[in-house]
């Protein structure tokens, strides 16, 4: 079995009845996922990719904040990808927001969504779940426009907060096979030197929560 369809068999069994309940329960933990909704700003006509997109919670919401764009999302698990049908068509956008299965570190997969290149791609807690994150991290880049912006937010490393409280929350994130990784900003620099954009950051509830915007040289966010 190749490591794609290992994770997707992971990932379904893991949300098969999370998925569910799963919003209902995230919103008090997946904290930052609005203010990366907020800052991506799509152009009027843009197109917009979510990388990891669960259920469609984040993509219900930025398509109902910017109605001027296109959404498109992709995830490995296909019980996740049903949910997020189901949410989309109850939002009344499925004119406005595509899907497809696939494995978010393969730069090709996006091609059966017949968009050259993304004005925004995001990740939203997502890559502490993927194993091969650099290489999904990768694989976004190399969908954007010249002028495009990647975001990222994820979980921090808690440096700020009681150690207490870190070591619980590492250790329930385990379980569900969530890893915050350490050189989420080391990763995301270097690709900036790769690509010629410019890093910004920001540490969100005393390093609870990181995020991360890669731009344009030059043009200046509202961080």
């Amino acid at each position: 079995m190749s490591e794609a369809a290992e994770t997707a068999r992971l990932m379904d069994g893991v949300y098969r009845r999370q998925r569910h309940f799963y919003d209902l329960t995230r919103k008090y933990y997946l904290l930052g996922r609005d203010l990366l909704i907020e800052e991506l700003q799509p152009p009027a006509g843009g197109t917009v990719l979510e990388l990891g997109c669960g259920t469609g919670r984040n993509l219900i919401a930025a398509a109902r904040r910017y109605p001027q764009a296109r959404f498109y999302g992709l995830d490995i698990s296909r019980q996740m990808l049903e949910t997020a049908q189901t949410n989309i068509a109850k939002a009344g956008l499925r004119d406005r927001i595509s899907l497809i299965e696939g494995d978010a570190a393969n730069p090709v997969v996006t091609d059966r969504l017949g968009v050259p290149a993304f004005d925004r791609v995001f990740y939203s807690y997502t890559l502490s779940m993927i194993p091969v994150w650099r290489e999904a991290l990768a694989a976004g880049a190399a969908r954007l426009a010249d002028d495009g912006r990647i975001h990222v937010v994820d979980f921090g490393q808690q440096k700020r907060l009681p150690g207490w409280f870190r070591s619980l929350l590492f250790a329930w994130l385990r379980f569900f096979h969530v890893t915050p990784r350490a050189e989420l900003e080391s990763e995301l620099q270097s690709l900036a030197d790769k690509t010629g954009k410019e890093l910004m950051t920001r540490t969100l509830y005393r390093g609870y929560a990181h995020y991360a915007e890669l731009r344009k040289a030059g043009v200046m966010g509202r961080a």
